[in-house]
This record gives C-alpha cells, sequence and structure tokens, in this order.
C-alpha cells in the first residue's frame, strides 16, 4: 500500500525508518519531511495546515494509511477529516486528542475518573491564579492549557517566578491563546518515566518502559524542551507495567469509549513515581520525541502491521514483539535552543558515522544542493543500540561527538540512570 506520514521531525524520520522496512509498505511520502526522511521515502510540500490539501493528496495517491504524527495536526482535526473522507489514519480525533491539547480538560478527566494526579486547579482569571499561587507550597508547577512545544510548564522555585511566569503566560500571551488558561499544581517528588501504549479505542499494548530528559542542560537543568534524549528500556519493579496499565491507561481508554470518545492511536502518559505510586504528569495523545526514535530501534514486529491494527480495532489480536537489547537516543541542538538559534548552518561529517549500531534521525534539517544545513533548535537525533545500556550510551555518543555544525549542543548525561 502507499503510507503517508504527516510531520517533519526526527520522529517522522524514525517512522519513515521503520515502515520502509515493511513488506506492506509500497510507496511511501512524508509531508513535508526533511533531509532525513527524503532518505525513506519522497518528501512532498503539501499545505498540512489544510484538512482537505491532505485528504485530496491521499486520494490522487491511493493512499492506504496515513499516520498523524505531530499534535498540532491532531488537534486540528486531521484524523477525523481523513477518517470522513474514507482514508485510514493512524491517530486520535481531535476530541479524543483534547487529553493532550488541553491540560485543563486531562486535568478534569482524571479527578472525575480517579486517575492518579498531581492535586491542581485551572485559572482563567489572572487575579485569581495569582492569588491561589501565593498560598502554594513552593516549588509550584505552572502550565499553560494548550499546546506549546513542549515548552510550556514551568516549575517555580519563588512566589516571585511564579508570579513573573503566569503573567508572561496570561497576560502577556507568550504561548498565544495555548497560555491564557493555566493550571497550577503541587509538585510531585519521584523519579519521572514515559509510558506509551497502542491502542485500538478498546484495548491497549504497552511499549517497555522509557526515560526522557527535558530540559536542556546537565543534570536536568535549565528550561523545559521539547525532549534532549531517551533511554529505553528502564528497569522497573515486577509489576509495574501492570499497575500503570491497571490504574492509569485502561481507565483512560475505557472511561473515553464510555464518554463516545474512542480513543485510537498513540497513548502516552508522562509519569512520575512517588511514594504513593505512580501518578500522571501529563498526557500525549501521540508517540514523544526523541521517544519514538528509541522505540523504532527496538521495536522488532512490523510497525505497519500494529498500526492498522490500531485503526481497524483488531490491536488484542496483535503479537508485538521488542527487542531485549538497549538503546539510547542523543539529541544534537542549535545553540540557543530552546530560545533563540541560528537556522542554516552546514552539518558536517554524517557520512563519516559507519557505526552499525547507530542511525541518525533527521529533526531540524533541510539540504540545499549536496549540503545538508540545519533549520530547526534540534538538529539530529542519534540513535544506537546495544546489549546493555552503557554499551548503547558509548556507540550513541562515539556518534555524536562525530557530527559537527556549529554551536553544536548536546546533554553527556542522558541515560545516567536507567532504573526506578
Amino acid at each position: 500500500m502507499n503510507i503517508l506520514i504527516i510531520g517533519s521531525g526526527g520522529r517522522e524520520h524514525a517512522l519513515a525508518w521503520k515502515i520502509k522496512q515493511s513488506s506492506k509498505c509500497n510507496k511511501l511520502y512524508i509531508a513535508p519531511g526533511n533531509a532525513g526522511t527524503a532518505l525513506e521515502g519522497e518528501n512532498v510540500a503539501l499545505d498540512v495546515k489544510n484538512n482537505q490539501a491532505v485528504v485530496d493528496f491521499a486520494k490522487e495517491k491511493d493512499i492506504g494509511l496515513v499516520v498523524v504524527a505531530p499534535d498540532d495536526y491532531l488537534a486540528q482535526g486531521m484524523v477525523d477529516a481523513l477518517t470522513a473522507a474514507g482514508v485510514p489514519a493512524f491517530g486520535p480525533t481531535k476530541a479524543a486528542a483534547k487529553l493532550e491539547w488541553s491540560k485543563a480538560f486531562a486535568k478534569d478527566f482524571m479527578k472525575r475518573h480517579g486517575i492518579p494526579s498531581a492535586t491542581s486547579e485551572t485559572f482563567s482569571s489572572y487575579d485569581k491564579a495569582l492569588a491561589y499561587m501565593l498560598v502554594q507550597k513552593l516549588p509550584v508547577v505552572i502550565k499553560a492549557d494548550g499546546l506549546a512545544l513542549g515548552k510550556g510548564v514551568v516549575i517555580a522555585q519563588t512566589h516571585e517566578e511564579a508570579e513573573e511566569t503566569l503573567k508572561s503566560f496570561m497576560q502577556d500571551g507568550r504561548f498565544g491563546e495555548s497560555s491564557r488558561v493555566v493550571v497550577i499544581e503541587e509538585f510531585l517528588e519521584g523519579i519521572e518515566v514515559s509510558i506509551h501504549a497502542f491502542c485500538d479505542g478498546t484495548s491497549a499494548k504497552l511499549f517497555p518502559v522509557s526515560r526522557d530528559h527535558k530540559r536542556i542542560g546537565e543534570g536536568n537543568t535549565g528550561p523545559n524542551t521539547g525532549g534532549m534524549g531517551v533511554i529505553a528500556p528502564v528497569q522497573v519493579p515486577e509489576g509495574f507495567l501492570d499497575e500503570v496499565k491497571e490504574k492509569i491507561v485502561m481507565p483512560v481508554i475505557q472511561r473515553m469509549a464510555g464518554e463516545g470518545v474512542p480513543f485510537k492511536g498513540i497513548l502516552y502518559p508522562g509519569l512520575i513515581v512517588t511514594e504513593e505510586g505512580p501518578k500522571v504528569i501529563e498526557f500525549n495523545a501521540r508517540f514523544g520525541d526523541p521517544e519514538c526514535e528509541t522505540y523504532m530501534r527496538l521495536l522488532e514486529s512490523d510497525l505497519v502491521d500494529v498500526l492498522l491494527a490500531c485503526v481497524e480495532g483488531t490491536l488484542a489480536e496483535s503479537d508485538i514483539r521488542w527487542s531485549n537489547m538497549s538503546a539510547v537516543t542523543v539529541v544534537l541542538a542549535s545553540k540557543g535552543y530552546p530560545e533563540v538559534y541560528e537556522k542554516g548552518l552546514a552539518i558536517h561529517s554524517l557520512e563519516s558515522v559507519s557505526d552499525d549500531s547507530v542511525v541518525v534521525f533527521h529533526a531540524g534539517t533541510k539540504k540545499e544542493g549536496e549540503q545538508v544545513l540545519t533549520n530547526g533548535g534540534r538538529v539530529l537525533a542519534v540513535s544506537a543500540v546495544g546489549a546493555t545500556a552503557e554499551e548503547a550510551k558509548m556507540h550513541a555518543f562515539k556518534a555524536a561527538e562525530i557530527i559537527q555544525f556549529e554551536g553544536k549542543h548536546y546533554r553527556t548525561d542522558i541515560g545516567a540512570f536507567w532504573g526506578i
């Protein structure tokens, strides 16, 4: 079948890399793609902000499956439009993806259904938010309600920092309409892990546990980013995944279906493991990035088969196989990211990475002539596998050192801890 992937980041390159390996994949298109996805299939200059343009292209090219990967296109209802036109699409509907694109909705959903999470309140009034925040225990967590490229969360250490954050979010519109409403919640102590699950509306199959490294600096310092690196699998106590499935994943699937909004696609709850057990920090309604790059190195099953099972509601019958190896992905970022950074810088020595255990996934790149240039904050995702976590790290960091571009920055502590 012909397959179309929507997106342009490292996640989409990883999906294209894996989908290309499927015997079911005939022609592969990526819209808009990047310099790396062009190595796997054909990049197309679609207006992906226009659902009808995507539907028309899918019809024209006889697309048998569209994989809608980024959160913003799920939030604009792309899966709804494709499904209504009779085009099979992987990903949740706009209503189901609200678990991600509205943190206020997600918190209310969890409260109503007893899904463990931090105590919180939602505000659309700056004055009320400020009054509430001033009597909260520090540190306090402030979240923009809507999508903010993974940067709409601040852990304020002082009331002054919290007040400044509220002002920038609610009054100054730092993230536009996404931050006019905020969620203020208690800070939870514990170890963070990423959970992913394939879902078909009624059943779910969990991935191995991974750990994302969200902050820009070593030792989890500095501002949040879209993600600076991932390790998987994370060693967890016996029964941990069963507990997460029973208390978090399946209640979401069952309650969403019960409310007439079945969830199909990837459910990705970011969790914190506290003394009281795992609690949800936030929900995502798609593959994480760079979690996806890491998982695609470990998935042994045909990805197209799994995606179609989610779309068709036959996931329970699927046997999903994972490698027993470890995988580590290290993001190479532009100088200045996640704030202001320069684009259009030449990337050198990509061809010098010859280690068979390493795949370099392109994220913020573009090609001009024969030269690959930087075109985003997160430029490349260097993903390596090994028999152990230490071996995978060694391969990843060795390759990360070989690749060069001006201002290249990456964290050297990715995967420093791989257990809970």
